[in-house]
């Protein structure tokens, strides 16, 4: 029962950083209406970023800095490269991100080639009691922090301006203009946001499960996508469920893979997919997307 539930924990601990990654993939769809490929280019990137320079200046300088850039990677993206594009040119827009998707991490597999740098992060290594369990610190952490985060983001979407520019955009962005919401403003926030999540989620998963930053973070975070398609890619509420029906399940599979030698080594890394081709069978659009969407 023990080994059960801090598998439970560790699964809801990945689920809710895979929510945060989704959130973003979600927040640049809603404004944009754009599959954002590069995403997971996005969270490679700041917590390398991190990971290279902790040592210099110290985790949290490297952490903001790293912050710093792929949010700053967001917004060029959306000033250099996508709104150079017809804006109703979704398709097109979406084979950029998969352009720049390749690009990034052609780079950034030069540089780490097949080292796995130290995240340098306080909590790495530690273990704490929580009656019977015995979990990793970065997994408290997060199951803390990361439901904190996704409050302050919610409060954001829906008490502030730019959360209401969005909703209106969103709902008629013709009509949004003419009011006066300036479209292209609420596009670029929604990129900035989209790199920060990505990396706030890089620097929880460079701690645990992944033993550092390396090259096949990536892969981790791109797991996040079918989360995306589980909850609905329309749905903020369904990004935060998907990720945490991927995470749990990933965990419990991969917990259990002794007993299921019957489907293969790996099912664990599948599951996934597995899950998302059983909900778009029964569901189209996803547990939480809306009817119209289209997926590019």
């Amino acid at each position: 029962m023990t080994r059960l539930l801090e598998l439970l924990v560790n699964g809801v601990s990945l689920g809710l950083l895979y929510a945060l990654i989704t959130l973003g993939f979600v927040i640049v769809f809603k404004a944009t209406r754009t599959v954002n490929f590069a995403h997971a280019s996005f969270l490679l990137l700041g917590v390398y970023v991190v990971a290279s320079t902790q040592p210099r200046i110290g985790f949290a300088a490297a952490a903001l800095l790293g912050l710093a850039v792929a949010g700053a990677l967001g917004l060029a993206t959306e000033r250099l490269l996508t709104s150079r594009i017809e804006m109703h040119n979704h398709h097109a827009m979406a084979i950029a991100t998969i352009g720049l998707n390749v690009v990034l991490t052609a780079e950034l597999t030069r540089r780490l080639e097949e080292r796995v740098l130290p995240l340098g992060a306080p909590w790495d290594g530690h273990v704490v009691d929580i009656g019977p369990l015995t979990l990793p610190l970065t997994v408290v952490i997060t199951v803390v922090a990361v439901p904190l985060l996704i409050g302050g983001l919610t409060a954001l979407l829906t008490l502030t301006g730019w959360g209401l520019a969005m909703r209106a955009s969103i709902a008629d962005a013709e009509g949004a203009a003419l009011v006066g919401i300036r479209l292209r403003r609420v596009s670029a926030t929604a990129w900035v946001m989209a790199g920060l999540l990505a990396t706030t989620a890089g620097i929880g998963l460079a701690s645990f499960p992944s033993p550092g930053v390396s090259v096949s973070l990536e892969a981790v975070a791109i797991t996040a996508f079918p989360a995306a398609i589980i909850g609905g890619f329309d749905s903020l509420g369904g990004a935060i469920a998907g990720g945490l029906i991927v995470g749990v399940v990933q965990v419990m599979v991969s917990g259990h893979q002794d007993s299921l030698d019957f489907l293969g080594l790996g099912v664990g890394d599948v599951v996934a997919y597995l899950v998302m081709i059983i909900v778009l069978l029964w569901r189209p659009s996803g547990l939480f997307g809306s009817k119209e969407f289209s997926r590019v």
